[in-house]
């Protein structure tokens, strides 16, 4: 009798929970559509070229000897570009133009040699403030009690203080970086042979090959007659010349 009732039991339960176990297999979802699966685009355009840089394409090509071309024995002068209508600048129209040195000693600017006359009115108007000064001098003596006495002996000693003073005028002029107040009343400057103003040393070595000149009994002065330039022995030393202005 047991075997009959559980077989029962069993049918009734399998009765029992049929319609629920088929309302739950109609609630399950419907499995989700599966999305396009897109692929990346192919780098290469075509998959026949090959995808390893040839070794060729890396490597410099063969070295070519460079072309040599026939270089001309004469110098290439770039000329200007002359614009239409263009002014030209005037620079610096007092500077003396310079020219090509010919030799040593010979002046190379066009300020030209001032001639000896003129030279040697300026040099009197020195004399004249010398002399003036050496009156000054003497009459301060006189006043002061002392006496001239004209002899062999004291001759010697006068010319020595006249050329004392004379020195004396010239370097204070060379120490002071300028003309003689004769040159500048005649219209003389002392330039150089490039024809720039002299610094002070050309001034001092004027004054000292100057007295050269003189010591050789004025031959050094006397010289200007006979050179082509008119230039004396401390011109040419010095390399200074008086011109006009």
């Amino acid at each position: 009798m047991t075997p009959l009732y559980t077989a029962k039991s069993s049918a009734a339960l399998a009765l029992r929970y049929e319609p629920d176990e088929a309302k739950a297999l109609d609630t399950v979802p419907p499995p989700a559509p599966r999305r396009p699966i897109t692929y990346q685009p192919s780098l290469f355009a075509s998959r026949e070229l090959p995808r390893v840089v040839p070794f060729e394409t890396i490597a410099p090509g063969p070295v070519q000897a460079p072309v040599r071309r026939a270089v001309s024995s004469k110098p290439r002068v770039r000329r200007p570009k002359v614009v239409s209508g263009q002014q030209d600048l005037p620079f610096a129209p007092n500077a003396p133009s310079r020219r090509a040195r010919p030799s040593e000693g010979v002046i190379y600017c066009d300020a030209p040699v001032a001639p000896p006359a003129h030279r040697a009115v300026a040099v009197l108007l020195d004399g004249v403030l010398i002399s003036i000064g050496l009156a000054v001098f003497g009459s301060i003596f006189w006043l002061a009690g002392g006496r001239l006495h004209w002899n062999a002996q004291t001759l010697p000693v006068l010319l020595g203080v006249v050329a004392g003073v004379v020195l004396l005028y010239n370097l204070l002029w060379c120490l002071g970086d300028g003309d003689t107040a004769g040159m500048k009343w005649s219209h003389l400057k002392l330039v150089d042979f490039d024809g720039h103003v002299p610094n002070r040393a050309q001034r001092f070595k004027r004054m000292a090959s100057g007295l050269l000149s003189l010591a050789a009994a004025g031959l050094g002065l006397l010289w200007a007659l006979a050179d082509t330039e008119t230039l004396t022995w401390h011109d040419h030393i010095s390399k200074t010349f008086p011109t006009p202005y």
